[in-house]
């Protein structure tokens, strides 16, 4: 249920060309947590850099809540950027897998798997 891209580019760089790579397939940058410094400030620090960045896809998000309000819990779209071993990470909701529970429409199936098509290609812009 969760979709996986890696790379050995460092991830700072990762998460400095995120959004304008999530841009140019029309999705827009609504929020980030910096894990790391979220629970550090709270007073459980954690080792790992691991952020969240969140995603919005407007014609996407109408027509998904439009179908259905339920649907909202997946939304907006998440990719999370962390590093192991020298590898980035980006990680998302296997969004195919979702909107088949949701397998009445075939065109809104269709057009919820092109979104899903273009995040996993900016998953990928950094793939050696």
């Amino acid at each position: 249920m969760i979709y996986t891209a890696i790379t050995t580019k460092h991830i700072e760089i990762v998460k400095d060309e995120l959004e304008s790579k999530a841009k140019e397939v029309g999705f827009g940058l609504l929020n980030t947590y910096e894990f790391k410094q979220i629970l550090e400030s709270k007073g459980f620090p954690i080792e790992k850099d691991i952020t969240v960045f969140e995603f919005c896809n407007p014609p996407g998000a109408q027509q998904a809540l439009n179908y259905s309000s339920e649907i909202s819990v997946y939304l907006p779209c998440r990719i999370s950027v962390y590093e192991e071993n020298g590898i980035t990470t980006l990680s998302t909701i296997e969004l195919e897998e979702i909107v088949s529970k949701f397998n009445k429409d075939a065109k809104f199936t269709a057009f919820m798997n092109l979104l899903f098509i273009n995040l996993k290609k900016v998953m990928h812009s950094w793939s050696n």
